[in-house]
């Protein structure tokens, strides 16, 4: 499944994982991402979005 909300944009970010030691390797944080049906210009269609989108109401879900 692709890792990027169709609503928003939003991706998978990367960064450090920092152990006690201070020792640094890389890492990934990805978005948590949901197929859902939901209505695109009047018709159903299966689209990838972020839980953020869900929650906030940006996409009118099909029932």
């Amino acid at each position: 499944m692709a890792s990027v909300c169709e609503v928003c944009g939003k991706g998978p970010m990367s960064g450090n994982n920092v152990s006690h030691s201070h020792v640094k390797t890389r890492r990934k944080w990805k978005p948590n991402i949901q197929r859902v049906r939901a209505l695109v210009k009047g018709e159903v269609k299966h689209v990838n979005v972020c839980t953020r989108c869900l929650r906030s109401g940006n996409v009118d879900r099909a029932v």
